[in-house]
């Protein structure tokens, strides 16, 4: 391992604690200065600005998730090459988390098909470096800054089958579209076998205890094509059209 690694602009001592672990847990000397997590805020305010500044100009953008752990010679890889390329054919770029496994392939097939291939990566207790197919790569010290540029310049997600990480992605994604803060943003899984199961569990057991709506399973596709995955994640947005008050049934003002 080298002795240094990236953590947003600043170059650290692998030895020192990730600033996401340094967030949430307190120190003796910190439990009583309390003076250190206000100046943290302008680190966390500069890591937006850095993130903004770089990812404006990217254009319209599909975000893909997935294990960081597959191998070259998994079929899912070779699938997430497809899929990268399908979607540089359609004009997006494609944004991931910059590192090994799906993500790399989802990269290298938008790169080797002439499209932007963009890489947030993330400061984390074993060094994990931006892989070489990124073109624009971004590098971040905190998850939660990390994956606000995942939702805010992408008009879509296609989700392969991964850990922890993918699967709180996952369910942040189909939050932030039940709760009406996104609007038309696709969810595509790739990969019927993995997400089968979980699918078949939330309908069987959280729909069946009433604690979500039956409308909410609509949120998310599946597919095993990586062309039509590519399909759904970039469909238009539907064209929105008012309807004239006398249409909705709506009483007038004056007739209340």
């Amino acid at each position: 391992m080298s002795e240094r690694r990236r953590a947003g602009r600043l170059v650290v001592p692998p030895q020192q604690a990730p600033a996401d672990r340094a967030l949430l847990e307190r120190s003796a000397i910190e439990e009583l200065s309390h003076h250190a997590d206000p100046w943290r805020v302008l680190r966390i305010l500069s890591e937006f600005v850095e993130g903004f500044d770089a990812l404006n100009e990217v254009g319209p953008a599909i975000t893909v998730f997935g294990s960081a752990r597959a191998s070259a010679e998994d079929p899912y890889y070779a699938a997430g090459v497809k899929l990268g390329a399908s979607l540089a054919k359609r004009g997006f770029a494609v944004i991931t988390g910059g590192g090994p496994g799906i993500m790399e392939a989802v990269n290298k097939g938008c790169h080797d098909a002439g499209g932007l291939s963009v890489g947030c990566n993330i400061e984390l207790p074993h060094e994990q470096s931006l892989n070489k197919y990124v073109d624009l790569g971004v590098e971040f010290r905190y998850f939660f800054v990390r994956k606000n540029m995942f939702v805010k310049y992408a008009r879509g997600f296609v989700i392969f089958p991964g850990g922890f990480g993918t699967l709180d992605e996952l369910f942040e994604s189909l939050t932030l579209a039940q709760t009406g803060k996104i609007e038309h943003f696709p969810i595509v899984l790739f990969g019927t076998p993995y997400w089968r199961g979980l699918l078949d569990w939330m309908k069987e057991s959280v729909l069946g205890s009433g604690a979500i709506a039956p409308d909410d399973l609509n949120l998310m596709s599946m597919t095993d094509d990586p062309d039509e995955a590519a399909e759904m994640a970039t469909r238009p947005l539907p064209v929105r059209v008012s309807e004239p008050r006398a249409e909705t049934g709506e009483p007038k003002a004056e007739s209340r």
